[in-house]
């Protein structure tokens, strides 16, 4: 049977659009651009003898108009905000293609700066976020609130919780975030779509009473899965694995008596979804300077794979350089850690790991070579699309491999190179308390200092946006 309403418009065909009074002519292929779903599309298919009439902004539509030509934003597109022009985008229907517009380009940490500060309205001091990889959004804890700003760092939602201070946050579904607290017992998931809490997971043990409102210290997740470190008051301490679909506990990890450095409560988790394993540290310091350890568990099996702990276990001519905090590079597997006296940074394959499995990398920047250790100051560790970042009190540098490098692939002490990602006055700001990589944006929060700040490599279009 043939079609009732064939598509009979030639790609090459001019068309006429009158916009808020404004009259636009293109070609039928421009407008088909867009995709097949959007509004213009549809547009295309309609007789081009009289001009259809669009009730929206003509301003803005001629920006969009020159990015279905282009594929690039022009210039003009500085005068508005991002929101408005998404706002536009999402009516006539190529909102993927103004995000990809607007999009920062590849994170590099060489040639990034501070593009933004994002800042909850009320509690505006961050005790802890999550930024998700695939798009950039943020998930916020603030006070006893849990904030949520989109791709474009707009918000879109605020759920006060229960609790009054907020000390873990992730988000583990499109809408559910799982929140725990250094100042109550459990851990809790709220839906940010309807700001009701939706479960609650504690830490119980009918066989022994000590464990009793334990407390949530670190959160991470897997595709399935959500685990969490608790803790008790006396220090018993474990890892539990919740299932994502049923939201009930599937098994107990790591059980450990909590008293001593070497078996305190996990406070950084990893998921390493390539090998099935789970990545625990704790590090704690006093008068004697830092102790802590990190250990592998494989989800499976529920068993230690490898573990270190330091000062101790396989340190030869580093014994008394404890690590300060440690990282997973996801992309590369491999293990980083920085030393708590003289702030080196030492490497191990995860995929190799011994004994003794570090290697600690040479200073390759002459800029940089008397910047080390800050005498048992603060260091934070985060490893993102290749690249260790690292915040040493206020400053914040990036470790990037070296290109060229004749021994790719393998672990060796000239693999990466040291620069300064801040200036004097960013590093003047605080100290860094946290650094999280989502989407080509790297997220910085600092001691006592409301907001995050974010930031980016250049946009490819060029423009700034007025958030």
């Amino acid at each position: 049977m043939d079609d009732p309403s064939p598509d009979t418009t030639a790609a090459g065909e001019r068309i006429k659009l009158n916009v808020g009074g404004k009259l636009f002519e293109t070609t039928v292929s421009t407008l088909r651009s867009g995709g097949a779903d959007s509004l213009l599309s549809a547009l295309s298919n309609r007789p081009p003898e009289e001009p259809v009439f669009i009730d929206r902004d003509p301003e803005i539509f001629s920006i969009l108009l020159s990015l279905l030509r282009s594929n690039r934003l022009p210039s003009t597109a500085k005068r508005f905000s991002n929101q408005e022009l998404i706002d536009e985008a999402l009516y006539f229907g190529i909102d993927s293609q103004l995000r990809s517009a607007l999009a920062p380009s590849r994170l590099n940490g060489i040639d990034a700066s501070l593009f933004t500060t994002v800042s909850p309205s009320a509690d505006g001091v961050v005790s802890d976020f999550n930024a998700v990889e695939s798009d950039g959004s943020l998930w916020v804890a603030h006070g006893g609130q849990i904030s949520v700003y989109d791709w474009n760092l707009s918000h879109t939602a605020t759920v006060r919780t229960h609790l009054d201070f907020i000390t873990s946050v992730r988000r583990i579904r499109p809408e559910v975030a799982a929140v725990g607290s250094l100042n109550g017992s459990g851990l809790h998931f709220y839906n940010m779509a309807n700001g009701r809490r939706v479960h609650s997971t504690d830490w119980v043990d009918p066989s022994d009473v000590r464990i009793y409102k334990a407390r949530v210290h670190a959160i991470a997740d897997s595709e399935d899965s959500v685990f969490a470190s608790y803790d008790c008051q006396h220090g018993e301490n474990c890892i539990l694995m919740i299932d994502k679909s049923t939201m009930r506990i599937s098994s107990e990890i790591g059980r450990m008596p909590g008293n001593s450095s070497k078996n305190m409560v996990p406070t950084k988790l990893t998921y390493v979804s390539d090998m099935g394993i789970l990545v625990g540290s704790s590090v704690t310091s006093g008068a004697f300077g830092y102790s802590g350890y990190i250990r592998l568990w494989d989800v499976r099996t529920r068993n230690v794979v490898w573990e270190t702990n330091e000062p101790g276990s396989g340190r030869s001519s580093r014994f008394g350089d404890s690590f300060a905090d440690m990282g997973v590079d996801l992309d590369e597997l491999l293990l980083f850690k920085i030393c708590s006296k003289s702030g080196d940074l030492a490497v191990a394959d995860m995929r190799k790991l011994s004994v003794d499995p570090w290697v600690y990398l040479k200073e390759k920047n002459p800029s940089m070579s008397n910047v080390g250790g800050i005498n048992g100051g603060n260091f934070v560790m985060h490893c993102y699309r290749k690249q260790v970042f690292i915040g040493r009190e206020g400053e914040l540098e990036v470790w990037s491999s070296v290109e060229g490098n004749d021994n790719e692939g393998i672990v060796s002490e000239e693999m990466y190179r040291r620069n300064y990602v801040d200036k004097v006055t960013d590093s003047e700001r605080g100290v860094i308390k946290k650094i999280e990589g989502g989407w080509d944006r790297l997220f910085v929060t600092r001691e006592d200092v409301e907001g995050i700040e974010v930031w980016q490599s250049s946009y490819n279009s060029g423009v700034v946006a007025v958030l």
